[in-house]
């Protein structure tokens, strides 16, 4: 084994991997655990192929569904020299995957003993953030200064062209993404198509709503956008570039969400039976609005077969249309103090 670890074990204090499964949300709340660890060394990524447009540019990014992770499940297989010279070329491995999968353990002790560090998806503490949980991990202070997101100079272009397709150039825009990854996280599509029209009665500004091939399929495909520029399965790097050009964002607890916070724009979240405390986006204008009923969080399970979900149905738009109102009216104020001074 020494010898076929030879030549990767080189470079191995350069290298760290690192192994990252979750969905949008839950990786743009690993993002600064992930710029922490990129700023020590170089840093390989198994994770969603489509996250390379978010993350620091340091970091190489490479799809999670690979022959050497698969590998790390099979029961009582023994570790090949094609497992050993992979992963024996990392002076550190970081895994959020399989923590509690004993033969991905058991994989990881042969491969790469004390270098293989393998933690749970979440923690076990309810009213830790996750992005705090993610960087104590990683041995990194808690979140101060969050780094931009790089925007794809191709996805920029794009944007140019939709919104001069569109002819948003000089309005307000208000982007709307009435999804999420669960439905039960969702206010009422009906809500949000109410939000757009007084957004454009008031305003004289534009809407554009943000549907994706789940949403597409579900009730906010079907809500009545008239007058709202429907942007339809855009890529991620389209949908960064298209967020970044609007002046307020409103959505669920989604992954969409997360990165309009990321963004910097200004954010409106809608919480529902989520807990804000362990999930809300992190950004310097962020605003989250939540129901505050007393079943309010729940558990996935509750959320799954709530009867009433009065957390979001009695969420009423008056109240988000008010808190955008407000946002609106701090925005002008930050404005003319920056102006006068």
């Amino acid at each position: 084994m020494a010898s076929q670890l030879t030549p990767a074990a080189g470079n191995r204090a350069e290298k760290i991997l690192v192994i990252f499964p979750g969905a949008l949300g839950d990786f743009i709340c690993f993002l600064p655990a992930l710029e922490a660890l990129a700023r020590r060394r170089r840093v390989d990524l198994l994770s969603r192929a489509e996250y390379a447009d978010l993350a620091p540019r340091a970091v190489h990014v490479s799809s999670l569904e690979r022959r050497e992770v698969s590998r790390l499940f099979v029961p009582g297989a023994a570790p090949d020299a094609e497992l050993e010279r992979y992963f024996g070329a990392y002076a550190s491995i970081y895994s959020w995957l399989g923590s509690g999968d004993k033969n991905l353990a058991c994989a990881f002790q042969l491969l790469a003993g004390t270098r293989a560090r393998l933690f749970p998806f979440q923690p076990d503490d309810d009213a830790m953030h996750i992005s705090d949980y993610y960087l104590q991990c990683v041995g990194a202070p808690r979140l101060g200064e969050l780094g931009a997101i790089p925007l794809n100079p191709d996805a920029l272009c794009w944007r140019r062209r939709w919104c001069d397709e569109h002819e948003l150039a000089g309005k307000k825009i208000l982007a709307l993404a009435p999804g999420s990854g669960a439905k039960e996280k969702n206010w009422p599509a009906g809500f949000f198509s109410r939000v757009a029209r007084w957004w454009e009665e008031e305003t004289k500004g534009k809407s554009i709503v943000v549907l994706g091939p789940t949403e597409e399929e579900g009730s906010e495909g079907g809500a009545d956008w008239a007058g709202a520029v429907v942007a339809r399965n855009l890529a991620l790097a389209q949908v960064a570039a298209l967020l970044s050009c609007c002046d307020i964002y409103l959505g669920n607890d989604s992954g969409t969400t997360h990165l309009a916070a990321r963004l910097g724009i200004e954010t409106v979240a809608l919480f529902g039976p989520s807990d804000a405390r362990q999930w809300a986006p992190r950004g310097k204008r962020v605003t989250v609005v939540s129901r505050g009923v007393e079943c309010s969080p729940c558990d996935r399970r509750t959320m799954k077969i709530c009867p009433h979900r009065r957390c979001l149905a009695e969420l009423m738009p008056e109240a988000i249309i008010d808190a955008i109102r407000a946002v609106l009216a701090r925005k002008k104020a930050n404005f003319l103090a920056l102006t006068r001074g």
